[in-house]
């Protein structure tokens, strides 16, 4: 495999044996983002404000891969409340455009470090 490692100090620094995202040419997987203020290294404070830093992490790992948002096809969002899916859902539609990425949205048990949500992607060029 020919991956090239994207990785931008805009975003949160992986906390695991992981990158933040690997370029194979035409497509950019991403991993998961938690909302992590990358200035401070902690937590948005509240769902709505989680939710706005999940995907202004994930813009910034784009960024880095010279992508937007558009080019993203695929998304998988976690919740730890599926109560939370529409104001989520709301926030979601602002930082995307049709056509919408196609995606699955789950609810789990936990997510890393308290986290309400996280987001991963799928891109391309």
């Amino acid at each position: 495999m020919n991956a090239k490692l994207i990785s931008t100090p805009n975003a949160p620094a992986a906390i695991g044996p992981y990158s933040q995202a690997l370029d194979l040419g035409n497509v950019v997987y991403c991993s998961g983002q938690i909302p992590i203020v990358p200035a401070t290294g902690e937590l948005a404070e509240g769902l709505q404000a989680q939710a706005e830093q999940v995907f202004a992490n994930i813009e910034a790992v784009l960024t880095e891969a010279g992508l937007t948002m558009a080019n993203v096809v695929k998304t998988t969002v976690f919740l730890t409340d599926l109560a939370d899916f529409a104001a989520v859902n709301e926030i979601y539609a602002k930082h995307f455009t049709t056509p919408y990425p196609a995606r699955s949205c789950v609810q789990v048990a936990g997510l890393p470090k308290g986290a309400k949500l996280e987001c991963e992607v799928v891109a391309v060029r």
